[in-house]
């Protein structure tokens, strides 16, 4: 094979390649979903969740218009922000509320396994200083 035939033959088969795969995607019914319909003109036509996304340019601008940045806000939107306020507040007190628990409980779990390694360390060093006097006498002795 010549170095011509060579490309030639990989400039076919890329070609066909992309041919499978356009008729491929074109054919899938994904394909048809990805897009709205250029059939549907009238917004009033439109069903569903369509219809709260496309609306009229004019009530767009209306929207707009009514909402400046410095527009004074609805009772109803205020009420709706501030219960937003409240829930985060109440999630993160939660939150930290079972950090706090959680540590709680880790502190006290290692408090117990410190007190537990001391006693244990106590009663190795008494068993080995025993002298067999009891009360032990080296720790009971009193000047006379």
């Amino acid at each position: 094979m010549s170095d011509t035939e060579l490309k030639m033959s990989w400039t076919y088969a890329t070609l066909l390649a992309l041919l499978a795969v356009l008729l491929a995607l074109s054919l899938s019914p994904e394909a048809e979903s990805a897009a709205v319909a250029s059939s549907i003109r009238d917004p009033k036509s439109l069903a569903g969740p369509l219809r709260r996304i496309f609306m009229k340019e004019a009530d767009a601008s209306d929207f707009f218009r009514k909402r400046s940045r410095r527009a004074v806000k609805s009772q109803d939107e205020i009420n709706a922000e501030q219960r937003q306020v409240l829930a985060a507040d109440e999630r993160k007190r939660e939150f930290h509320e079972e950090k706090r628990n959680e540590f709680e409980s880790y502190a006290e779990e290692d408090n117990d396994e410190q007190n537990e390694r001391t006693r244990e360390s106590t009663e190795q060093w008494r068993e080995f200083h025993y002298d067999g006097m009891n009360p032990s006498h080296d720790y009971n002795r009193h000047a006379a």
